[in-house]
């Protein structure tokens, strides 16, 4: 029964609603308003499927196709395929008690092996003979996408069919965002974040925050004094694993503004941040981004050595640079580079063969100098961020996003979201939005009665620390 009416709120498009309603009372008792400040951050959720490298994928795919196929016409299995050879290879789980063969070679074979396989079932149920039907069911559909993703058929020299697996440098594979990662859940991708990788979605949530105010209660020992209004909860979305932050700030700004709840401050990493929505969020939607934004990715800055572009004199009006040493740029170029405008600077090789600390600022050989600039407008917000970043009051301003990643911390250890109970991005979102009502039902419940959210953990050895220094 619940699974059913999980399956109803998901098509009726009701996901949200429970979340609405408690958010509008608690607008109508003053304990969440516009204005104000936000802050949002996101953290990764494992998909409620096995992880299968590409070869455990191919073969899994068959074996859940002849699964279903078996189940819904067994006497077409019977009569046209060899059930006890088909039995031998897929009768249970490719990952149960299996282990990959040792060789490279022998596991390019089995893949092969997998490939013919998952070819030669899909060419038995298109037949003409099979019942059309067959074709329309979810597993075989399924199988037809990853063998198409995975596989390629082609002929060799003698017109003999051949069924190879694509490669990436030489066949293409479909990006992350299509590449089905299992049978049993085609929302779940495969992600990347820094060192960490997983197969499933990423959860973003957003709380109002505000500091509490001095003489707002005096705390119990060793706790915080309680904010004026508790830290709610306003909005979560799930995507899947490969959309990356950046996508999520219009998102997450349409739904408050649907509610009424626009805050005036929001406050984001750097994932999240770019000029383009500095300023489109302040121009659509009156918010000010609290962000630092990320220097360039030269070799100057990755090294934190020589002259970066800061060093450079840009005269906008002249169109042109003037270098640290007193050379000028010779190119002024409006480029388009990953969908963006900018603007390409270059240095005469003349000036930069004979410079003394040409060693310290490029290693180009065919020219000299090149930077890249964005239009006006947006670079000088780029420059004015960098040097508020480095100012120790907008650095103690913006530590007010850190207690996100206590939210987190928290939807994790009370609600287990980081882990998905239901398959599909439908359900999965439908789980986290009702963790976020169940802990905004915590969080008011802890305000009302002056309790902590949580105590603060100060290891021994970090006590001694903090005695030895006294």
């Amino acid at each position: 029964m619940l699974s059913e009416f999980r399956t109803r709120v998901v098509e009726h498009g009701l996901e949200e609603r429970v979340l609405d309603l408690l958010l509008a009372a608690l607008k109508e008792n003053g304990l969440v308003k516009a204005g104000g400040k936000q802050r949002t951050d996101s953290t990764h959720v494992l998909a409620a499927v096995r992880e299968l490298n590409r070869l455990e994928l191919a073969g899994e795919t068959v074996r859940a196709a002849l699964e279903a196929l078996s189940a819904a016409a067994p006497d077409w299995v019977a009569q046209a395929l060899d059930v006890g050879g088909w039995n031998r290879r897929y009768g249970r789980r490719i990952d149960a008690y299996w282990r990959p063969p040792g060789s490279q070679a022998q596991r390019d074979r089995l893949a092969l092996d997998y490939g013919r396989d998952a070819v030669a079932l899909l060419r038995a149920v298109y037949h003409p003979a099979a019942p059309p039907w067959l074709r329309q069911m979810p597993a075989v559909q399924t199988l037809r996408q990853i063998t198409v993703q995975n596989y390629l058929i082609t002929t060799d020299n003698s017109g003999a069919e051949v069924v190879k697996r694509r490669e990436a440098d030489k066949d293409g594979l479909p990006p992350g965002s299509l590449r089905l990662t299992s049978p049993y859940d085609l929302d779940a991708r495969y992600g990347g974040k820094e060192d960490l990788r997983w197969t499933g979605y990423k959860l973003h949530i957003s709380e109002v925050c505000q500091l509490p105010r001095p003489g707002d209660g005096v705390p119990r020992r060793g706790r915080r004094a309680r904010p004026p209004v508790p830290n709610m909860i306003t909005h979560v979305a799930t995507t899947d694993a490969t959309v990356p932050d950046v996508k999520l700030v219009e998102p997450v700004h349409r739904a408050p503004a649907d509610r009424g709840l626009l805050p005036a401050e929001h406050y984001l990493d750097s994932g999240y941040a770019s000029a383009e929505l500095i300023v489109g969020s302040l121009a659509t939607f009156g918010i000010a981004l609290v962000t630092p934004l990320l220097t360039g990715t030269s070799r100057q800055y990755r090294e934190n050595a020589g002259y970066q572009r800061e060093a450079f004199t840009i005269d906008w009006d002249a169109r042109r640079a003037t270098c640290p040493q007193g050379a000028t740029s010779r190119f002024w170029s409006p480029a388009r580079q990953k969908g963006r405008d900018m603007i390409v600077v270059r240095f005469d090789q003349a000036d930069c063969v004979p410079c003394p600390v040409r060693a310290i600022c490029t290693n180009a050989t065919r020219w000299g100098r090149q930077i890249t600039l964005r239009p006006r407008p947006l670079q000088e917000l780029i420059d004015a961020n960098h040097t508020a970043q480095g100012d120790q009051g907008w650095q103690a301003k913006y530590a007010l996003r850190a207690g996100v990643e206590g939210t987190i911390r928290q939807a994790i250890a009370v609600t287990g979201s980081r882990r998905a109970r239901y398959r599909g991005l439908g359900k999965t979102r439908l789980e986290h939005i009702y963790s976020a009502v169940a802990l905004n039902l915590i969080r008011l419940d802890a305000w009302w009665n002056g309790q902590p959210l949580d105590h603060t953990h100060t290891s021994h050895l970090a006590r001694l620390d903090l005695t030895l220094a006294a």
